[in-house]
């Protein structure tokens, strides 16, 4: 959608190659976004780069650049032809106004979308399966599956058009959000003025972060069963009111929450119509939730998956 390519053709080893880059740097660039630092502490250290963090952020900076323009020579050497891309968009806007829509703000349009997307849209599928596949879930993942058989059916697979109709699943989703927010911390945000917040005086320019997480768990708000996992909380507007801020709020909102929205949607709900799924062993599935500024599994997600048998003409039909 943003470059026209896709990384994991069979045969290609060139897009693998591609592909494992992309996915190093957006680790790496989550990990150092959430890694603390002597210098936030004590900042003269900054003008010393002591413990290097500077140094390792110019790095990352320029292994992105590079590779988001590797994206925009590819559309201007005519690579992505008969593709509509976002990148030959924004190409486009440029031949009409080149000041506004330079390499340099194509680039940073790239990054932002990508970078922010792909992590957090992964993490929260990840965190949907692992709470689908706990112990005592397994009610949710059949019920889940009783709405997408009957709202889309076996013969075909889920699309982007089913979503507004898969209210269980939008439960699903907005449940795991509300129990592990991908960025549970939102991005750092900085007063603009001298205020007063709850009695506490706040000067001009203190960083502020807002305890999503916590928010999210206040027994307060959602009751004693504030730590359990059940959609059904959300049917039928039974939380309307409540306070959910995993895209944020106001003018600083994510932009991209309701893309990420159909991108969970429609990843979750195809692995659910389109699979059976089990734990490996009785284990109970870790949920132990790892660091950075965004919120992953402690433990990568391991389960065993296989086709249902009434999905196969359909699984079948992608292959043709």
């Amino acid at each position: 959608m943003i470059a026209g390519k896709r990384y994991y053709e069979d045969d290609d080893d060139a897009a693998r190659e591609e592909a494992e880059r992309f996915r190093a740097m957006v680790k790496e660039y989550f990990a150092m976004q959430g890694a603390s630092s002597l210098q936030d502490f004590v900042p003269v250290l900054g003008m010393l780069d002591v413990g290097g963090a500077n140094r390792r952020a110019i790095e990352l900076s320029k292994k992105r650049n590079e590779w988001a323009q590797r994206l925009i020579d590819d559309h201007r050497s005519g690579k992505e032809q008969g593709r509509r891309t976002m990148v030959g968009d924004l190409l486009e806007m440029q031949a009409s106004d080149p000041e506004a829509y330079s390499d340099k703000v194509i680039r940073a349009l790239c990054l932002s979308i990508m970078q922010t997307g792909t992590d957090t849209s992964s993490g929260t599928i990840e965190w949907g399966m692992a709470l689908l596949l706990k112990l005592n879930h397994p009610a949710t993942m059949a019920k889940l599956r009783v709405e997408i058989d009957d709202v889309v059916g076996t013969s075909r697979l889920l699309d982007e058009t089913d979503l507004p109709n898969l209210l269980y699943l939008q439960c699903v989703i907005t449940e795991t959000l509300r129990l592990h927010p991908i960025a549970p911390l939102m991005a750092p945000h900085e007063s603009s003025a001298d205020c007063s917040v709850a009695g506490y005086d706040i000067p001009a320019g203190t960083m502020l972060l807002v305890n999503v997480h916590a928010m999210h768990r206040d027994v307060s708000v959602w009751g004693e069963e504030a730590g359990t996992f059940s959609p059904e909380r959300f049917e039928n507007g039974k939380s309307e009111g409540k306070w959910m801020l995993p895209f944020g709020m106001g003018r600083r909102r994510c932009p991209g929450e309701g893309f990420a929205m159909k991108v969970v949607g429609l990843a979750l709900g195809t692995l659910v119509q389109c699979f059976e799924w089990r734990r490996i062993g009785e284990t109970e599935v870790d949920m132990a939730e790892g660091s950075g500024i965004t919120m992953p599994k402690a433990l990568p997600l391991e389960a065993l998956y296989w086709p249902r048998p009434e999905m196969g003409p359909a699984l079948n039909a992608l292959c043709e």
